[in-house]
């Protein structure tokens, strides 16, 4: 299902809901986790944002729909360094 986008969020919007959702990771499902942000933003403009942090793998849902931070560059940085390839 493709959608139409009418303008796309700014900046420091996608970084205000990514640093709410490392801050309480796995507390909120979707609705709620709208609901909770210090600033209020357009229901659309946070679905483009969630999907986003989804398809790049920052975000997760999990078997309860709530959402959870998972990108974690330490440990990736880690398995660079001890030669592990990805392929």
């Amino acid at each position: 299902m493709e959608r139409r986008i009418i303008h796309y969020p700014r900046l420091d919007t996608v970084l205000m809901v990514e640093e709410f959702i490392k801050e309480h990771s796995g507390e909120f499902k979707k609705r709620a986790l709208w609901e909770n942000l210090p600033k209020k933003i357009m229901y659309q403009t946070f679905c483009t944002i969630f999907d986003y942090l989804l398809h790049s793998g920052k975000i997760a849902v999990d078997k309860e729909g709530k959402i959870c931070w998972i990108y974690n560059p330490e440990l990736m940085k880690k398995y660079m360094d001890d030669a592990l390839a990805i392929r």
